[in-house]
């Protein structure tokens, strides 16, 4: 591949990290973005919820990756988290797809990053990209997330909406959680264990963001998903398959709702959703089971 020119906000969290290490070892020119005084050329301050990008700082990128925003699972939803999951992805969104329209020499995509959280609670019902928005907090975040970026898409600039899911990974994020407990035996289903749960290796993750990057073809949502979304369950006796470890300890629904309030009914939806989308355009996953995605991590 040619050496490229790539902007990434969100360079610090799980994804971004991740896709900064990649694009790196290939010897691809990584920009990221700063909340603060850039110190050197390969940053640009920027400042989300001010809705501020130095947008000199992109001039000759190639393409510009938005993974930035506050984690969903971080805090127990309180009005105030609520506003700065929104505000985090929705103003900085809005301010990074401002700053490619007004560049004289725009990139040749924009990667505006977004979650299969916008289809909702789907059931049973296997859902691919061309699925409605559900309902609830999350959805409507999603679909002003996605919105955000028209100023982009307005300028003519190609423009892809990852809507990833739950990336399984020891590094952070939810199964960063998940692990330790597994690892201690302390394992269960979540709830009645029935629910889907649509999951992505980080590699395939990275694999599949590179990939909206490079392929002219693509653009608007493109779910990041493994091929076979799994049930919870079904989930949680691959993991104590792969660690060795019981999975006797169920969470039940009601201790759930007691402990994270309104985020618990999320956790406990079911999104059955088919990266229908990345494979037509000819995506090859690495680990597109469970167990090898769960081995991976570790």
């Amino acid at each position: 591949m040619e050496r490229q020119r790539i902007a990434v906000a969100g360079a610090s969290g799980l994804i971004g990290r991740a896709l900064v290490r990649s694009l790196t070892a290939d010897e691809h020119e990584v920009v990221r973005l700063v909340r603060r005084a850039a110190k050197s050329a390969d940053e640009v301050c920027w400042d989300p919820g001010g809705q501020y990008v130095d947008a000199a700082g992109l001039a000759g990128c190639d393409a510009v990756v938005n993974l930035a925003g506050a984690g969903v699972g971080d805090h127990r939803w309180t009005d105030a988290y609520k506003k700065e999951i929104r505000d985090s992805r929705v103003l900085g969104t809005a301010a990074l797809a401002e700053a490619v329209a007004s560049l004289d020499t725009p990139p040749r995509v924009f990667v505006s990053g977004s979650a299969i959280g916008i289809y909702g609670d789907t059931g049973d019902r296997t859902v691919d990209e061309d699925a409605p928005p559900g309902d609830g907090f999350l959805p409507s975040v999603c679909v002003e997330w996605e919105e955000a970026a028209a100023p982009a898409q307005e300028a003519g600039v190609r423009t892809v909406f990852p809507r990833t899911g739950l990336v399984v990974s020891g590094e952070g994020g939810a199964w960063g959680r998940l692990f330790p407990l597994f690892k201690a035996g302390l394992g269960g289903r979540i709830g009645d264990g029935r629910q889907y749960w649509s999951f992505i290796a980080l590699h395939d993750e990275v694999a599949a963001l590179r990939h909206l990057i490079d392929t002219e073809s693509l653009s608007g949502p493109v779910n990041l998903t493994a091929p076979k979304p799994l049930t919870n369950r079904e989930i949680t006796a691959a993991m104590g398959r792969v660690l060795h470890r019981p999975t006797l300890f169920p969470v039940p629904a009601s201790a759930l709702r007691v402990a994270l309030g309104e985020m618990a009914g999320d956790v406990l939806s079911s999104q059955r959703v088919v990266p229908r989308r990345l494979l037509e355009s000819g995506f090859t996953f690495a680990f597109p089971e469970i167990e090898e995605a769960v081995r991976a991590a570790l």
